[in-house]
């Protein structure tokens, strides 16, 4: 065939030509007429499916439900919130004209949506009776992205859930912000096979309007860091200006506590480049569409019965077994083409079946993580499939486990740490808490604070920056 569907470069010689060969090419996404977006391509929207089922799943069970909110915002529901507004506002693209006639009032395309949703929940919060209230929504959003756009991790328009919450005390709100991180470190770490560390943002960083924002922080291949996920407890800022209050039992009226999180298709943009290599993509099998593509082997029409017989047998044995398997029959295309285009796909196993497999009741087992083959008997199949999997699945994990402990530094003193952040990762230090300190550091080296960490470090020396009392262990990096 004709078509060329191999990467030109080198993960380690050019990353970024890399990772967007790897997403064209893979067929995950394609660009948008309109600069600055993306089309999500089928094969790309299924891991996004398989994302979004396993989230579903888990919140479900814990009462959550999922909701739809419009796409169009009042600008006079944005100003609620005076300090959100201010934040968005460089981002916000505005609707000001319907056919051929001027609107009365701009209309912003949901940027986010905590003033839309909570212009509702004003009217649907009476009493304690109606708390908590626990509502996600899967839409998209627009944040203008003009310049240094990349798909999956930095467009202008791009898909994430959100989870809007309303409690009664402060309490419960904290609990439902750590309850949901959790569940965002599971789905990293345990279907992603990306692990990552948690924190809270600083004062400086966390979420425009928050209490504050708790974040999970994983890093990449090129040294920077990614954000995964946030958790937010909004406090009071938002149930005061829209007047969120409910009955209390002690027939008090009092402002309820709210809670915002989300993830988004960053995720998908976390494992293409945690994971890929020269080859493309390479996927969890938890998270894969396809877990194992069957391909068949033949040199004339009586192979090709034998073989799409037992092709045929096998495929409906792994359907039965719940693998996620696709048996590729296209005519047309030679073995190694095949081979060569679902390794660029990230399918975590192969299986190849040829006439000397159909007379010896053998297949042969090729694994994407490692490449790597294996002879298996016909009657072992579905098991060693199955520990074949698992085993991918946790050999990702641990490969990029070691990777962040490779690249988690100290660093004790300035001009050590201006060296060790042009090599990236994430580098500990100590900080004195001033604002001016953290925006300083930032400006100089393009590094700031990605977390505090969640269970406390002891300080071991003076602020990084300014040499006075050390008040916190932090990480900083340079991020996307």
């Amino acid at each position: 065939m004709s078509k060329e569907i191999g990467l030109t470069v080198k993960k380690s010689e050019d990353f970024s030509e890399w990772y967007t060969q790897v997403v064209l090419k893979a067929e995950l996404a394609d660009y948008a007429p309109v600069k600055g977006f993306m089309v999500l391509r089928p094969y790309g929207y299924a891991i996004w499916e398989r994302i979004r089922e396993y989230f579903d799943y888990r919140i479900t069970k814990l009462g959550h439900k999922n909701a739809y909110f419009p796409a169009l915002i009042p600008e006079s529901l944005l100003r609620k919130e005076a300090e959100h507004f201010k934040g968005f506002v460089p981002e916000v693209f505005w609707v000001t004209q319907a056919g051929n006639d001027t609107i009365g009032e701009r209309l912003a395309i949901r940027p986010t949506s905590e003033t839309i949703v909570y212009a509702s929940y004003s009217k649907w919060v009476r009493s304690w009776r109606d708390l908590p209230l626990l509502l996600n929504t899967w839409n998209s959003v627009m944040r203008a992205e003009i310049k240094g756009t990349k798909p999956f991790l930095r467009t202008s328009e791009f898909l994430w859930q959100e989870g809007h919450t309303v409690h009664a005390t402060k309490e419960e709100a904290d609990q439902e912000v750590m309850t949901i991180l959790t569940i965002y470190e599971d789905l990293v770490t345990k279907e992603l096979a990306i692990p990552a560390l948690k924190g809270t943002k600083t004062e400086r960083e966390k979420f425009v309007g928050a209490l504050y924002t708790t974040t999970l922080e994983t890093l990449m291949p090129d040294g920077k860091a990614l954000q995964m996920g946030t958790s937010h407890n909004l406090g009071q800022n938002f149930s005061k200006p829209f007047e969120i209050t409910y009955l209390g039992k002690d027939g008090q009226s009092h402002f309820a506590w709210q809670t915002s999180w989300g993830v988004s298709w960053r995720l998908i943009g976390a494992v293409i480049m945690m994971h890929g290599d020269d080859k493309g993509l390479v996927l969890p099998p938890r998270l894969a569409p396809i877990q194992v593509v069957i391909v068949p082997i033949y040199y004339s029409e009586a192979d090709k019965k034998k073989v799409f017989e037992k092709a045929n047998r096998i495929n409906r044995l792994l359907n039965r077994k719940k693998i996620r398997v696709h048996f590729d029959d296209r005519e047309g295309y030679t073995p190694g083409w095949k081979f060569n285009e679902w390794e660029l796909k990230g399918v975590p196993l192969r299986l190849e079946i040829g006439p000397k497999d159909v007379a010896s009741q053998t297949v042969t087992l090729a694994r994407r993580d490692i490449i790597k083959k294996a002879v298996v008997t016909d009657s072992k199949i579905s098991k060693e499939i199955a520990d074949l999997l698992e085993e991918i699945q946790k050999n990702m994990l641990r490969k990029a486990e070691e990777y962040l402990e490779k690249h988690i530094l100290t660093a004790n003193d300035y001009s050590a740490f201006k060296k060790e952040i042009e090599a990236g990762g994430f580098l500990r230090a100590n900080w004195c808490g001033d604002t001016s300190c953290e925006a300083s550091i930032k400006e100089e080296t393009g590094a700031d604070i990605r977390l505090l960490p969640l269970s406390e470090e002891k300080v071991f020396a003076n602020c990084i920056y300014c040499g006075k009392e050390g008040k916190k262990v932090v990480y900083f990096a340079r991020a996307y």
